[in-house]
């Protein structure tokens, strides 16, 4: 008699964790604007440590008042997905001890080069990139910059995608090894032109090769019946994923990044 197969056991991966496991909460992060949660979530022997922000304890917000902030939050990872850039921690919706919520894995920060400064003069250092002037107190000003940083133009290309209205710099997240992360995407994906970013540097330039081909794969997946436009049927509105598909094609258009408006206030405040 042949001996059993042994059939390897799963590999549980960061939505796996997210989605399926037990979620603690260990605390309240207290600087966020809506309610937020420190928590950790253990599944089938892993643990790891994760954001939640239950519906629950969302402020209504007039001009995005179709869905809650966690599902743009869910909405604006499978965008990142998407890409292939993995600008975004795993983040899911599901239940949790206060209700429906947004769970994200925590993201350790390594302290690395600046990707922000205020520097003086009105043209910035080779390596950098000019966001505009900023008042420093008793009436002085200094430049705001953002490193010429390919990972942040990774980034400034996601946010364009998602309409995202508020890209701070709190908001960056370096860690160990290299990689970036952006967080807080709740208010993103409005059919209206809100882009308000610190990724202001390239604006008006040629997108990179890697962006045009990496935005022709999204609008591929944002055509109806596309797997990406799929996953965000659950998430935002019908009208907003046409508006995300609208610019993904706005952008191939031009070639270029996008400029400010004038609409609407082209830096968010506060600006870290």
């Amino acid at each position: 008699m042949s001996a059993p197969e042994r059939i390897p056991p799963r590999s549980v991966t960061p939505v796996d964790l997210l989605a399926e496991g037990e979620l603690t909460v260990r605390g309240r992060i207290r600087e966020a604007s809506n309610a937020a949660l420190f928590c950790t979530v253990a599944y089938e022997g892993r643990e790891a440590s994760c954001v939640y922000k239950p519906v629950a304890g969302e402020r209504p917000l007039w001009d995005f008042p179709d869905g809650t902030l966690a599902q743009r939050e869910v909405a604006a990872y499978e965008v990142s997905e998407a890409t292939g850039w993995g600008l975004v921690p795993p983040t899911v919706l599901r239940d949790g001890p206060y209700g429906e919520g947004m769970v994200q894995l925590w993201i350790d920060v390594t302290p690395e080069a600046e990707l922000l400064a205020l520097v003086d003069g009105e043209e910035p250092e080779p390596g950098w990139k000019a966001i505009g002037f900023a008042e420093v107190g008793e009436g002085k000003t200094a430049l705001l910059v953002h490193a010429d940083d390919e990972r942040l133009r990774r980034l400034a290309v996601l946010d364009a995608v998602i309409n995202n209205a508020d890209r701070k710099g709190g908001h960056l997240l370096p860690t160990e090894g290299g990689r970036l992360y952006g967080i807080d995407h709740g208010v993103a994906f409005n059919v209206e032109n809100k882009l308000r970013t610190l990724l202001w540097g390239w604006a008006g330039e040629p997108l990179t090769a890697e962006a045009v081909e990496v935005l022709g794969s999204l609008r591929t997946g944002l055509k109806e019946g596309g797997e990406l436009a799929g996953r965000l049927a659950g998430l935002i509105t019908a009208a907003e994923v046409e508006a995300t598909r609208a610019r993904v094609e706005a952008l191939l258009a031009s070639g270029k990044h996008p400029e400010p408006s004038g609409e609407w206030p082209a830096i968010p405040w506060p600006p870290v």
